[in-house]
């Protein structure tokens, strides 16, 4: 196993830990976040103090880390995952990296601003199978204003291989 693989991994048991000491997944309540940077929300998920996606475990993907401007979502490609063709479905692609976009996104949103993805673009450029045991969707905010937001995402392996790019664009508003 790779030495970047191992750190994958160990880097994933950590955030589960975490992530298992808390509320577990659901959504957040208005109480809860406010008065909270989109950062210091995403900060407290990954700490266990906030709910996370539900759809994480559904689809076997999990966040592993957030800084200004950025999110990195970790997933394992799996046979329930395939296509009628026997290798990982685009929309598993396109959740995980629409996931690192908008959490992206989402670390550069003040108090009282939210968004929504009002365009996605993904390449696939290497089919995806489960030889491969875990992917990294590494995503960063290129412009973060008033009303849009766009930000851009590598799908990667552990070995540096690409598996699929992408880029958003996300309406910013006021939350009600």
């Amino acid at each position: 196993m790779s030495d970047t693989l191992e750190q994958w991994l160990a880097d994933e048991k950590a955030v589960q830990a975490a992530l298992d000491k808390g509320p577990g997944p659901g959504v957040a309540t208005p109480a809860q976040i406010a008065g909270m940077s989109g950062l210091a929300q995403m900060q407290a998920m990954l700490r266990g103090e906030l709910p996370y996606a539900a759809i994480a475990p559904t689809l076997d993907f999990t966040i592993v880390d957030v800084g200004d401007g950025m999110a990195t979502f970790q997933g394992t490609p799996l046979p329930r995952h395939f296509n009628p063709m026997g290798s990982v479905h685009g929309g598993w692609f396109a959740t995980l990296l629409d996931s690192a976009l908008g959490c992206a996104v989402h670390t550069k949103m003040p108090p009282g601003r939210a968004y929504t993805t009002a365009e996605l673009s993904v390449n696939i450029v290497r089919a995806l199978n489960p030889k491969v045991p875990r992917v990294r969707a590494i995503g960063q905010v290129i412009h973060a204003g008033r009303q849009l937001a766009t930000a851009e995402a590598r799908l990667v392996g552990p070995d540096g291989t690409l598996y699929a790019h992408a880029t958003t664009t996300c309406l910013v508003f006021e939350m009600r």
